[in-house]
This record gives structure tokens, sequence and C-alpha cells, in this order.
């Protein structure tokens, strides 16, 4: 007896209703996968995720679902790496305003493997594309977390590791990337905002 398929995951911009799932999905992340948990200098958005999403012209917050499950979020924000703890040459190079950050960028650990997260990037690129006044897409990881830094790899290009120089003090994996916009043969023509 064979097993009824899955049902489609449907990929669009939160909603309100949206907004419980997705902040669980990523409290599951930063304790799970992070192992750190809930840090408030760090995850403000998570608290606030109207405010910071739903509310503001230039953001977006991206969902899977999978039936009545949040399964992957992906976020655009219009800022860049904060100095400190990043380095400041970085902070200077990516400006709020002109950068978008892409940021949590989760996937359950059950919906993984199945093209969600690549999709979710494309997307939010194409967001970034279609909105006026940004000139990057940046990025950063933690390249000790299973597969981040691989995927990243695959569809962006590395600006600064952290690990090579310990300026972000031990223990710390984080990688900085930056997406092209234009030219980028990953987005292929997906340099406007379309919802699949």
């Amino acid at each position: 007896m064979s097993r009824p398929p899955y049902p489609p995951y449907v990929i669009r911009p939160a909603t309100a209703a949206d907004v419980e799932g997705a902040r669980r999905l990523m409290l599951d992340t930063f304790y799970r996968d992070f192992g750190y948990g809930y840090v408030p200098e760090w995850h403000r958005d998570v608290v606030d995720i109207e405010a910071t999403y739903l509310d503001h012209p230039r953001h977006l917050l991206l969902v899977a679902r999978h039936g009545d499950e949040v399964v992957a979020t992906t976020g655009v924000r219009s800022a860049g790496p904060a100095h400190p703890p990043h380095p400041r040459r970085l902070a200077e190079r990516y400006p709020p305003g002109s950068t978008a950050q892409l940021v949590r960028v989760y996937v359950r650990p059950g919906h993984r493997r199945r093209g969600l997260a690549r999709r979710l990037v494309r997307q939010a690129c194409g967001f970034v594309a279609g909105t006026p006044g940004y000139g990057r897409v940046y990025l950063h990881t933690n390249g000790d977390v299973e597969g981040a830094e691989a995927f990243w790899r695959g569809i962006a290009q590395e600006v600064f590791d952290a690990r090579t120089t310990g300026e972000h003090g031990p223990g710390v994996g984080t990688v900085h990337f930056e997406i092209p916009l234009r030219g980028n043969p990953w987005l292929g023509n997906g340099n406007h905002f379309h919802l699949e």
C-alpha cells in the first residue's frame, strides 16, 4: 500500500495568521540547531514580527506552509551587519538602507532537502531586486551548523570568514556572504518578485 503524497507547500508573504507559527520555528531553531537559545540583542525581530516584517514596506517575511504548519521562513530587512559584534569594515560595506539582509532562513528538520530554502531565497532576492533603493543582498551564517555553509556557498559569494581571524571570539563560526542581484545565473530571470 502506497503512502498518500504530502500536501503541497504553499510559499507566500507572511500574514498575521502565520506569525505564531513563524515565531515557533525561529525559536526552535535557536535552541535546537544553534544551541544558544533566544538572545534579545540578536533576535528582537522574532518578538515583534508584525512591526519588523509585516508593517514595513521594504521588509518581507516569506513562509512555507505544509498544511496548517509553518515549516520554513526567510526574511528580508533593510540592514547590514551591526558593529560590534561584526567587523567595522563589513558594517561600512553594507550600510543600512541600501543593504537588504537575508535573515531567518530556517526549515524544520522533517522538511529539509526539498528545495524550500532555495525557493524562499530566490523569491526574497526577487523582492529585493524589485524594491527601490536596495543595492546589495547580504547575509551571514553560522558555519558550525550542519549544511548551512555548503548551502550558501552554492548560491552566494563569500566576503569574509570570521573563523580565519577569530574576530568574533572563540566558538563562533560566522561566515559573511553577498548574493549578486545582477547577472546572477542562480537567480535566472528572477530579478522580479513573483509568488509560485
